[in-house]
């Protein structure tokens, strides 16, 4: 380029180089139109500063060359200039003039203005948001939402944003300086041509004004056209602003996406196709266009969403497919796991979705009695285990097994009413009850008996619904409880943020909703537990006072779960056994219990005296509780829980108000 501009230049070499200038100017262009977002295209502001002096000092070498050679014809300047001046004047210097004179109206009027003003507004407000950007990363960084690694990247990004706006606030006035120069160049190529062709050629005036206009005409369109490509591409690159892809998807998808739009334009094409004195066909075309548009639009991109979540699917199947083989995924244990056998699995192939929609329903009823949610039961087959048998896993763990007679049901009644029916003793695998196996070919008979039946399906559901409610406290994890208190009204959220962060700790809370849940004690009623607990925890932490202070706070739910038409129905420890538990609770100084201590034959004969009464009021379905002294109702509960770990244990002071209370008989 500086050679250009202080050197002459041969006709050939200015041919190319107003070549390279069209084709330079078009490639800015297709690349502003192409990339996502303003960012991609930071060396903009430098390939403007290049592009504008490329035509500058191709103006100069073509200035020099008009004014030296211009009287021999219009092919003096080369082919590129005698070519647009034949082609775009038509051979006439006044339309060339005319032509030019717009161009350059559009180009320094229109875009480089509007360029130019755009590109200061957003330099200004890049730089005055820049403050604000700053801390938002730093703000991010301190919350760890991003690293320190990520933050550099936007930190980077930021000053790249700045520095790129900036440039083009200064780089727009390239472009309108460009346009600047041209007219002028053009004025003194004409003024000047026509004074040297006259003066030193001996051309007429007439002739010296054609030919020189003409030459200079044909100079300033190739000039210009360059010019006014590239400042389209730079009022397109600042006019982006936030818009992210590429302009035209951008500007045809946001134009496509509403089709209420596109069918009331080509209605008001309609309208006016059928006008008199308007041509119909282009307007008619036009509406077609726009209503196809508007038609096929939301169709293909409901299409597009729909492969999207397809997409996606299989991208999460695909990943926990590669999740469940890894190694990882072998240390993973499942919550809680129905296995079946070979046999048995192929028994309730049929029933599987009877058996997911039953589990639902158990999932939901637990939520309901007890006030969280289980965890999902995964069921899974396993050859390794007896062929009609199943396992119920909690955390990996086998907690209980039976083998299924498959295809018989299972009979509650006596023997003596089952007349003609064959039947084999069993055990009910979930209360240990006495129960009869019938072939399934006796149903309907049992039905018209009116004897109650429980199929496979029936047998291991209920297996299962016991499993889990002796296993609720491992069941109940961290994130359970979280789940429970996000639920909880912002008063409350706020008493256990106090309440963890001064006197306890959320594992101490979860340890007393444990305990709570090992009794099969309901923590649905979760604000008046908080509420007892922050009662109580300033004095102390041991979570087996607290559990006792809570149960007493809410006495009205727990009489309320086992009373029958309200009232509660109770045995009583008799005194003997009163006297043993007292004298076994041993004191420390202040007289608080810090151990039990009883004699293992008298906890034998208890444990069959308590077995013995609990037993015989089984047998009359009636429900009913132990009640004790407070001191002693933590210990008698621990040994009950082991025999009948579903007969609730209640103290004198767990009685609630307006409970009418009948003892059914003392244990003694």
């Amino acid at each position: 380029m500086l050679t250009i501009l202080f050197l002459p230049v041969p006709t050939f070499l200015i041919d190319f180089g107003l070549a390279l200038s069209l084709a330079f100017s078009v490639l800015i262009l297709m690349v502003a139109l192409w990339i996502p977002k303003p960012l991609d295209f930071s060396s903009f502001p430098t390939i403007l500063l290049i592009a504008t002096m490329l035509r500058l000092s191709l103006n100069i070498a073509t200035t020099r060359t008009i004014l030296s050679d211009g009287h021999e014809g219009v092919e003096a300047a080369g082919y590129v200039i005698g070519g647009f001046s034949k082609f775009v004047m038509s051979g006439d210097f006044v339309i060339g003039l005319v032509v030019f004179a717009i161009l350059v109206v559009v180009n320094f009027v229109v875009i480089t203005k509007g360029s130019t003003r755009i590109a200061e507004v957003g330099a200004r407000f890049t730089l005055d948001a820049i403050p604000g950007k700053q801390m938002s990363i730093d703000a991010d960084l301190s919350a760890g939402i991003i690293d320190e690694e990520q933050a550099r990247a936007r930190r980077k990004e930021l000053e790249e944003e700045s520095s790129f706006f900036g440039s083009m606030d200064g780089a727009s006035k390239f472009v309108r300086g460009d346009a600047i120069a041209g007219l002028i160049i053009t004025a003194i190529n004409i003024f000047g041509g026509i004074i040297i062709g006259y003066t030193r050629h001996g051309m007429n005036l007439g002739e010296a004004a054609e030919v020189f206009t003409k030459l200079s005409v044909g100079d300033g369109l190739v000039s210009q056209i360059p010019a006014l490509i590239v400042s389209l591409a730079a009022g397109l690159l600042v006019s982006k602003g936030g818009t992210v892809g590429s302009v035209d998807k951008a500007v045809l998808d946001q134009l496509g996406n509403y089709p209420r739009a596109l069918f009331v334009a080509a209605f008001m094409l309609l309208v006016l196709a059928v006008m008199p004195g308007l041509p119909a066909l282009p307007f008619l075309l036009l509406a077609a266009v726009l209503a196809a548009t508007g038609y096929v639009k939301p169709l293909l991109e409901r299409r597009r969403a729909d492969e999207a979540a397809a997409e996606q699917q299989n991208a999460i199947e695909q990943r926990q497919d590669e999740e469940r083989d890894s190694v990882k995924e072998s240390l993973r244990s499942t919550e809680l796991e129905l296995v079946l056998g070979k046999q048995l699995a192929a028994k309730l192939v049929p029933t599987r979705q009877e058996m997911a929609f039953r589990m639902k329903k158990m999932r939901k009823r637990f939520a309901t009695d007890y006030g969280f949610i289980v965890p999902e039961i995964q069921i899974t087959d396993d050859f390794g285990i007896a062929p009609k048998a199943y396992q119920i896993k909690v955390h990996g763990t086998v907690v209980a097994e039976h083998v299924m007679r498959i295809g018989e049901l299972m009979v509650f009644a006596e023997p003596d009413h089952l007349k003609g029916i064959p039947f084999e003793k069993v055990k009910e695998p979930a209360y240990g009850m006495e129960a009869l196996s019938v072939p399934e070919t006796f149903a309907d008979d049992l039905k018209t008996a009116r004897i109650a039946t429980a199929d496979n399906v029936a047998v291991v559901l209920t297996h299962l619904s016991e499993v889990v409610r002796n296993n609720l406290p491992q069941l109940f994890s961290f994130k359970t409880m979280k789940a429970n208190f996000e639920r909880l009204d912002p008063e409350y959220k706020k008493l256990i943020e106090e309440i963890s962060t001064t006197h306890t700790s959320y594992p101490g809370l979860q340890a007393v909703l444990k305990l709570l849940l090992a009794e099969r004690v309901s923590i649905r009623n979760l604000p008046l537990i908080i509420e007892a607990i922050a009662e109580i925890v300033p004095t102390t932490r041991r979570s087996e006072t607290i559990v006792e202070h809570v149960r007493s706070r809410i006495a009205q739910q727990l009489c309320g779960d086992i009373t029958e038409q309200g009232t509660l129905h109770v045995l009583r420890l008799g005194n003997r056994w009163d006297m043993v538990f007292r004298e076994s609770l041993k004191r420390d100084n202040k007289g608080e219990i810090n151990q039990f201590d009883i004699d293992p034959r008298l906890l034998e004969e208890f444990g069959a005296d308590i077995s013995k009464a609990i037993e015989g009021q089984k047998k009359q379905n009636r429900r009913f509780a132990i009640i004790t002294s407070p001191e002693a109702r933590p210990y008698v509960r621990m040994i009950v829980e082991r025999l009948h770990p579903d007969t609730p244990v209640l103290s004198h002071l767990e009685i609630g108000k307006g409970i009418e209370i009948r003892i059914l008989g003392m244990v003694s």
